[in-house]
């Protein structure tokens, strides 16, 4: 079924439209390399926007009533809001949920040492990466260093044009015949992805010198103890995530394209976001999801397989004095869900593990997955054939570039997202959300156009369904 280019609706002044839109977009994915940066971010725009702190409101004891803008920010690193709707909440919500996190690398709770006079940080990869991708690249350091006595130091080096950068050694060519001998999961192993920081002893007096070890690290410490008041030891309660420097950047000659790190699954918990913002009141709550920990299995007290969405409905249903088990089990099942998620756009330097007739492709706007999962839909959400013919009728009332797809052959691969577990309580979800090239590199590759119509395509199911 061919489906035409969405930028053929976007000629002449149209198209700036698309391109403003981008713009914002390239500033979030710049300054939020982490989630509790997502999280920092969106919140001071919720607020801006009229957002209250849930807590705040229930702790006052303050009725909630329609038009009500709340917000519930669990632990710092995953974020719900919620605009009350006209309806009873019994009726439901309309859900849009992304999740935050990306592949990274994170420091070990013990990371700092020294070898052959080069100061290292030892790590261990979060995520699906391909290892290799990870060497001879820019770094940065985003995070925090929680202290004993509760003080937090945020991290953030190597993304301002004077900061330092950190990066992964790679063998060079020369030496490295048994290197390319090995499989490409192999080429670089875990123990490996090592970051290099520094190389300048510390300076000691020539009395001290006789006792010295380590002295580069020794340096290092020194720096981070003037620089960031911390000792070694705070290492053991510190987050500290090792991102690609730089920012997100236009990408191809038409500027067409956005290069960044972190679109899976940044660009549709942006996009979420402001159509939430744009749709206003609308009949049913309007609810955005922000969650963590989706990347390693959603585990967690951040990630969506915690009940903390499930306890934020039950404060609200309590709040608006309609709060009983029946009443929740209602609320949710009566609810319906776009799981906010990035699809595998179809590569053509790839083709081998795409089937054309079933790939997402640039250009042709937000992506629907009926099913996702990998080897017989094994760990799939599979949407129901009546509820995405609702959906398809609000995106063509509403002129929104869509398609479907599945993510590559039926034997190549697979993948999962957020949808399984909200389905577990019986509500409709299905997978919606942007194409992606690269995805999971350090770099990877959105089109705008499919940003635009992605967010289109959220605010219309907001106010429509």
């Amino acid at each position: 079924m061919e489906k035409k280019n969405a930028w053929e609706k976007y000629q002449g002044a149209n198209q700036q439209e698309v391109m403003e839109f981008g713009e914002g977009y390239k500033d979030f994915l710049s300054t939020c390399k982490t989630e509790r940066e997502c999280v920092s971010e969106l919140k001071a725009q919720a607020e801006k926007a009229g957002f209250q702190d849930l807590k705040q409101v229930l702790a006052e004891g303050r009725t909630i009533r329609c038009g009500d803008r709340l917000y519930g920010d669990n632990m710092g690193k995953a974020l719900t809001l919620f605009v009350i709707g006209k309806e009873p909440l019994v009726q439901g919500m309309n859900i849009l949920g992304a999740h935050i996190d990306s592949p990274r690398i994170d420091l070990k709770p013990n990371p700092l040492y020294e070898d052959t006079e080069l100061a290292l940080l030892d790590t261990h990869y979060y995520g699906g990466v391909k290892k290799y991708q990870w060497v001879a690249l820019p770094l940065a350091l985003h995070g925090v260093i929680v202290k004993k006595d509760g003080t937090m130091v945020t991290v953030n080096i190597g993304e301002k044009e004077d900061d330092p950068v950190f990066g992964i050694s790679d063998l060079l060519i020369h030496l490295s015949q048994e290197q390319m001998e090995k499989n490409a999961a192999k080429v670089i192993e875990g123990e490996n992805l090592d970051v290099l920081v520094g190389s300048i002893p510390k300076a000691f007096t020539e009395e001290e010198k006789k006792e010295a070890k380590d002295t580069v690290k020794a340096n290092i410490l020194q720096i981070l103890k003037e620089q960031y008041q911390i000792e070694e030891e705070d290492f053991i309660s510190a987050e500290i995530e090792v991102v690609p420097a730089g920012r997100a950047r236009d990408y191809g000659l038409d500027r067409s394209m956005i290069m960044g790190y972190g679109h899976d699954d940044r660009v549709c918990a942006y996009a979420s976001f402001m159509a939430l913002l744009e749709a206003g009141t609308c009949n049913r709550t309007s609810v955005c999801i922000l969650t963590d920990k989706e990347e390693i299995g959603s585990v967690g007290a951040t990630g969506m397989n915690s009940r903390f969405f499930e306890y934020q409905v039950t404060e609200l249903l309590v709040a608006m004095g309609e709060y009983s088990p029946v009443a929740l089990h209602r609320t949710m099942e009566n609810s319906q869900m776009l799981s906010s998620d990035v699809s595998a756009a179809y590569d053509p330097l790839f083709p081998s593990v795409m089937e054309k007739r079933n790939s997402a492709y640039f250009g042709k706007g937000l992506v629907f997955h009926k099913y996702t999962g990998a080897r017989g839909k094994s760990g799939s959400n599979d949407a129901n054939p009546e509820y995405i013919a609702k959906l398809r009728r609000i995106l063509d009332e509403k002129e929104v570039s869509f398609q479907t797809a599945e993510l590559g052959k039926v034997d190549a691969g697979g993948g999962g997202t957020i949808a399984y577990i909200l389905a577990q309580y019986n509500m409709q979800v299905i997978d919606c959300g942007v194409p992606v090239l690269n995805m999971h590199a350090p770099w990877e590759i959105i089109n705008k156009v499919d940003l635009y119509e992605t967010k289109r395509g959220y605010r219309a199911f907001l106010t429509e369904a």
